[in-house]
């Protein structure tokens, strides 16, 4: 269905609320803003198949753009809300942008981009300044009905960039099917967790991702009802659960390691009985994190492994996840395999990279030569990931092949040591790498991010390394322990790992403190 359906039917019901300041907009309020929007893009001169830009943080206007792109037929392409002026240039020309939506809160960076994207018609929700219009004035002068040529537009999102300059991910069809065309992701929602017209779902994380901009979505065009987190905070999560009764919510990781450290009376003092069912992805769950959300919140834990491509979705459940602990899952959508780099097929428990047959077909957009290196000679698709099968079909992810660490011919994935160092009560982050080693070729480097980032460095770096020599092999133990303050992680859990790699490389990146 579509939010157009449940505003006739249902006006007065929340479509969304923000979760600190309680504004609440109904699916009424919501119809009416998005056609004003539709009317507005229209007025532009935007036409079905054509791009919009939207660089926001989670804002009560965001979804109210995105409705409206949609209903036009338009693809809207979101931006990450931390990216710098010339990196929102890049992708605003690169996605060929003819409108670009900001918010008050980023005006510091929308001023220095203004000059940088010459002939887009530029606009500012809040208190809009010059040589920004007001996006809520001028849509405010437009009918509240819809447009004459409603067609379904849909998401062209950007990769995080982790492993070089973003691309977008491209999808045949936009502005050709109606509005109302079922979505995918509330069709799983339904099926696998539960979703009804009455479901309460907290989006936690920044709605430019693919995960929050198409789950929340998909809550709205089946008539339930958002909540959005306008930043994370871990104590702060568990008390919107309890007074919003929220039902289902999705999750990265690294949201359960921080609300699994807090402590246990902040835990236990909060009401977790309303939730059904909820599912993480987007970064690999260490086995002790999920086996301790599992015990907390009982078997309603859920798991996937896809991408913004859209070109497989593999999904398991709690009780299938402890009999099966650290797999992803096995595909619904498409058959995945396991192949070697001459993409031949690999048998069960053979690492290689994972492929998907059947699914959702990509491209990246204005990039022919990305699109093809994502083939196999066979046609299957891969994301780059590296894992294996067991003979049930479910799979386990190593690693990104990009981050593979090869040293005195070793091949070893910081996943694992990652995986490992996260358990350890005085570590919030941790981030594994390769660095330069003159007679290993690569030495495999942990930087920490701290709990207590006074603490001494040296006692807790001999610790760390007494730590993991319990459980690693040699040739897999950190040879150098460094610290920072923060690592460089993407709201959605994704980290830039590259930033830090490069540190050590000689190459612009993060300083290693």
């Amino acid at each position: 269905m579509h939010p157009s359906v449940h505003a006739r039917t249902s006006p007065d019901k929340p479509a969304y609320i923000m979760a600190y300041s309680g504004e609440t907009v109904s699916y009424g309020e919501l119809e009416a803003r998005s056609n004003q929007g539709a009317h507005l893009f229209r007025s532009l001169g935007l036409e079905p198949g054509d791009a919009i830009a939207i660089f926001m943080e989670n804002n009560a206007r965001y979804y109210e753009v995105l409705w409206a792109a949609q209903r036009s037929g338009l693809r809207f392409t979101c931006l990450s809300s931390k990216l710098t002026a010339g990196e929102v240039e890049y992708i605003v020309g690169d996605c060929e942008a003819k409108v670009f939506v900001t918010s008050e809160a980023l005006a510091e960076v929308a001023r220095e981009v203004a000059p940088l994207i010459a002939g887009v018609k530029l606009f500012m929700v809040g208190a809009a300044e010059a040589p920004y219009a007001s996006f809520e004035a001028a849509r405010g002068s437009f009918p509240t009905t819809p447009i004459a040529d409603e067609r379904a537009g849909s998401a062209m999102l950007y990769s995080s960039g982790t492993t070089g300059r973003p691309k977008g991910v491209k999808r045949a069809g936009v502005g050709e099917a109606p509005i109302e065309t079922p979505s995918p992701l509330a069709t799983l929602g339904q099926a696998l967790y539960g979703w009804t017209p009455d479901s309460v779902y907290l989006s936690p994380a920044p709605l430019y991702h693919a995960a929050p901009l198409g789950w929340s979505m998909a809550v709205q065009a089946m008539g339930g009802t958002v909540v959005m987190m306008e930043r994370f905070d871990a104590e702060d999560a568990l008390r919107f659960i309890q007074d919003y009764r929220v039902t289902t919510a999705q999750w990265v990781p690294t949201h359960f390691v921080r609300m699994l450290k807090l402590p246990d009376e902040v835990r236990a003092k909060y009401d977790m009985s309303s939730l059904k069912a909820v599912f993480h992805a987007a970064a690999p769950c260490p086995v002790p994190v999920k086996e301790q959300m599992i015990a907390w919140w009982g078997p309603i834990v859920n798991e996937y492994y896809a991408g913004t491509e859209g070109n497989g979705f593999c999904h398991i459940n709690s009780q299938e996840w402890l009999a099966h602990k650290g797999s992803v899952g096995r595909g619904m959508t498409a058959k995945v395999h396991i192949c070697d780099d001459e993409g031949e097929e690999l048998p069960p428990r053979a690492e290689g990279l994972v492929f998907f047959e059947g699914g959702g077909q990509f491209e990246y957009h204005g990039d022919p030569k990305k699109t093809a290196e994502t083939r196999n000679k066979h046609g299957w698709t891969t994301l780059g990931d590296v894992g294996w099968l067991d003979e049930e079909g479910y799979l386990y992810l190593t690693d990104r092949k990009s981050f593979m660490i090869i040293s005195g011919g070793v091949n070893i994935y910081p996943q694992e040591i990652e995986n490992l160092l996260i358990t350890h009560p005085k570590v919030a982050d941790a981030a594994v790498v390769g660095a330069p080693d003159e007679e290993m070729g690569e030495k495999v480097v942990a930087v920490i991010q701290p709990i207590d980032w006074d603490a001494d460095h040296e006692a807790l770096r001999a610790e760390l390394l007494s730590f993991t020599r319990k459980s690693l092999s040699h040739v897999k133990t950190p040879r150098v322990i460094d610290f920072m303050k923060e690592l460089p992680r993407h709201a959605t859990g994704k980290l830039y790992k590259r930033l830090i790699r490069d540190a050590y490389w000689g190459k612009e990146g993060s300083r290693i403190v």
